[in-house]
């Protein structure tokens, strides 16, 4: 095999699986926002083994997490729901978990960094396929376009 063939083997790869990268983006954002979605609903109607009856600011991430969680799981307002539920993420993270120590393993607030930095992606990528925002206001990014709009050229 030749230098040049084994510079080339990686582009093929990548050109092959990328194709699909909008797919699996969207069912990314849909398993997510469902996910998200069933924290809400443990912490507003007890489903899912949760206590349900939350108040005060557990009231309030249950009804961000629920309604944020089910708009990003349909992709309808897709940008500003991530938006705020990984700044609610953000601050869950600083609000119960740091005080445990810095890193996240040890504060158990993975789960949390985790959201947030997800949520965080999903804001800059928006709705993608399989979105109601694709549907309702047309395709903001080419559907076979990895890394959002800035590499197909067009504004944010």
């Amino acid at each position: 095999m030749t230098r040049h063939a084994r510079i080339a083997q990686p582009a093929a790869v990548n050109s092959s699986i990328g194709k699909y990268s909008g797919y699996v983006y969207a069912i990314l954002r849909i398993i997510v926002g469902l996910m998200f979605a069933c924290h809400g609903a443990q912490k507003l109607f007890g489903m899912f083994g949760g206590k349900g009856g939350a108040e005060g600011m557990m009231l309030i991430g249950g009804i961000i997490e629920l309604a944020g969680g089910l708009l990003v799981a349909l992709g309808l307002f897709t940008r500003p729901a991530a938006f705020l539920c990984s700044g609610m993420m953000a601050v869950a993270y600083f609000m119960a978990h740091f005080s445990g120590g810095v890193f996240p393993i040890v504060n158990k607030g993975e789960l949390a960094v985790l959201y947030c930095f997800v949520f965080l992606y999903i804001f800059c990528r928006g709705g993608g396929l399989w979105s109601l925002d694709n549907m309702i206001w047309g395709p903001t990014v080419a559907p076979d376009a990895v890394a959002g709009p800035m590499r197909t050229g067009r504004d944010l």
